[in-house]
């Protein structure tokens, strides 16, 4: 069983909703790279993770959806290091930044009317197109 992480004090994702995995890495390393299994796989259970509202879930899934597995579980990866507590540090950290962002509640678009000038500016800039490409026609008759 995995340590639980922390984000918030009223968000922690729990120790048995998370599953750890050392893999080998690829990319530079030399021959080091077929040997260590220096790259770290995260597997969280987004619906195990307490304290976190629903918008703020739906959030999440929609943000992380082209990283879950067949199961609906979140896979974090991390290979930045050649060492895998550094990696997987890394991967816990990238799991709290991602629910942080999700805790955050977008701020809703109000729509509004284009300006006079704004309006005045669009036509300018399509006279000037018309009278450009009128320019270029040629009498071929």
């Amino acid at each position: 069983m995995a340590e639980p992480i922390q984000v918030t004090a009223a968000v922690r994702v729990p120790g048995e909703a998370i599953r750890f995995k050392a893999v080998r890495a690829g990319g530079a390393g030399g021959q080091n790279v077929n040997k260590v299994s220096s790259k770290v796989e995260l597997r969280i259970d987004l619906a195990a993770i307490e304290g976190l509202p629903e918008d703020a879930l739906a959030r999440l899934r929609i943000a992380q959806r082209n990283r879950l597995d067949a199961e609906g579980l979140w896979i974090v990866i991390s290979d930045r290091t050649r060492d895998q507590l550094k990696n997987l540090d890394d991967a816990r950290e990238k799991a709290c930044d991602a629910i942080r962002a999700a805790l955050v509640r977008p701020i809703p678009r109000k729509a509004t009317r284009p300006t006079k000038g704004s309006k005045e500016r669009r036509l300018e800039s399509k006279k000037r197109a018309s009278q450009t490409k009128q320019q270029r026609r040629g009498d071929f008759e």
